[in-house]
């Protein structure tokens, strides 16, 4: 049995950098996921420019913008009437160390992050299927299947890091508190010049029947486009559907390709606690939302920023294991009471403005806001308000 100061479960963003902070840290620490490789499939691709100081402090920002490109512009489009709201994040500049979002699949930021962990030495375990969790006084064993059989992992702490389905929470016995979405999501990467029709970089577009979220991944030309439709649609029958949606949505559907799509359904929840003795929850694990306004990767990352921080001074004896309880407390508080809510109202937006009178209000206030420069630094200082402040010291201090 392998004895490690930390058991990492997911392989995830989330995941990769909790290890890799530890492991920075002086921390040993093992990587568990249950699929072969890191996922690859569509989710989440902006990076808010409140969460790039974190990315840098563990040494990977630089990287990570080579790899995707940094921007500033967005723009709400309604669809029904092709006017466009634009609003550029200079007003940032000055007063934030990075004023700017960086664009990349989440997958590339776990790759890199993975390649920088390896570096330092922890052990990774790709095909691995954790089935048992059991605690004591000095640690848990962990019990997973892995391609040569059934094996156990020892550590003093765990952080659950598994994603919306988390096998972690599911053996703690945790509820997940909340609701699940009446609708379908559908998450493609399409190669299409959205650029050569004004689009902005990150588009918003607005529309009751089509609202979508488009956003450029790489300089390659490929593009996330993420819609909704109902639920009582087949779901083996999605790809389909996708040109009469592309049509619809696209302007001009002619000369796009398909690379990639991933339909699922989407969640306002909250596990009841992100700590349960020596296991601790983070990112989709802890929390799930909806993808409007990129608020549950930004979540899972302020997670990490804090949780690795706490969890190496407490490994390391420089904190009394109460510190965990302030992360799952103040974590908890501010998925609910910050990010989920705003997340709920982007959807609104963005899917579901069937109210005219809503909408005419929605949109006076995002003109005015494109014009008013304190209106627009507030809208942009929002998503550091999903922020944990750190809960221990540095080492520096």
């Amino acid at each position: 049995m392998k004895q490690t100061d930390v058991v990492v479960v997911g392989a995830g963003p989330v995941g990769v950098l909790n290890a890799l902070g530890l492991a920075r840290a002086g921390v040993s620490v093992t990587l568990l996921e249950s699929e072969p490789a890191i996922v690859q499939s569509p989710r989440a691709v902006v990076y808010h420019w409140s969460v790039l100081e974190g990315i840098e402090r563990l040494g990977i920002l630089d990287e990570a913008v080579r790899a995707g490109f940094t921007k500033q512009d967005y723009t709400y489009l309604v669809l029904a009437t092709g006017e466009r709201i634009s609003m550029g994040m200079g007003v940032l500049e000055g007063r934030v160390r990075h004023p700017y979002n960086l664009h990349l699949g989440q997958h590339r930021l776990a790759e890199i992050a993975l390649e920088h962990l390896r570096r330092l030495g922890a052990t990774v375990s790709f095909g691995t299927r954790v089935t048992g969790l059991a605690q004591d006084d000095d640690g848990v064993t962990v019990t997973a299947e892995t391609p040569d059989g059934p094996a156990e992992f020892r550590a003093g702490w765990v952080i659950g890091a598994d994603g919306a389905r988390s096998a972690v929470r599911g053996l703690l016995g945790l509820d997940f508190e909340g609701m699940t979405w009446p609708e379908r999501f559908v998450a493609t990467n399409i190669r299409y010049d959205f650029e050569a029709h004004g689009y902005g970089r990150s588009t918003l577009q607005i529309d009751a029947r089509d609202g979508a979220i488009i956003a450029k991944i790489d300089e390659t030309g490929l593009w996330r486009c993420t819609y909704c439709e109902p639920l009582d649609l087949p779901e083996e029958e999605v790809q389909d559907r996708m040109p009469a949606v592309f049509e619809r949505i696209l302007p001009g559907a002619e000369g796009y390709e398909l690379v990639q799509y991933s339909p699922y359904r989407m969640h306002q929840r909250a596990a009841t606690r992100f700590r349960a003795g020596r296991v601790l929850l983070a990112g989709d694990a802890a929390h799930a939302t909806n993808p409007a306004g990129g608020l549950g990767l930004t979540s899972g990352l302020f997670d990490t920023f804090v949780l690795y921080d706490a969890l190496a001074a407490v490994v390391q004896g420089r904190a009394e294991d109460d510190v965990l309880d302030r992360y799952a407390e103040e974590r908890r508080r501010v998925f609910l009471d910050v990010a989920s809510p705003a997340a709920g109202e982007n959807k609104r937006l963005i899917y579901h403005s069937e109210d005219p009178a809503r909408l005419a209000q929605d949109l006076d206030r995002l003109r005015r806001m494109a014009k008013d420069e304190q209106l627009l630094l507030e809208r942009f200082l929002f998503s550091k308000r999903i922020e944990t402040p750190a809960l221990v010291r540095s080492q520096k201090d």
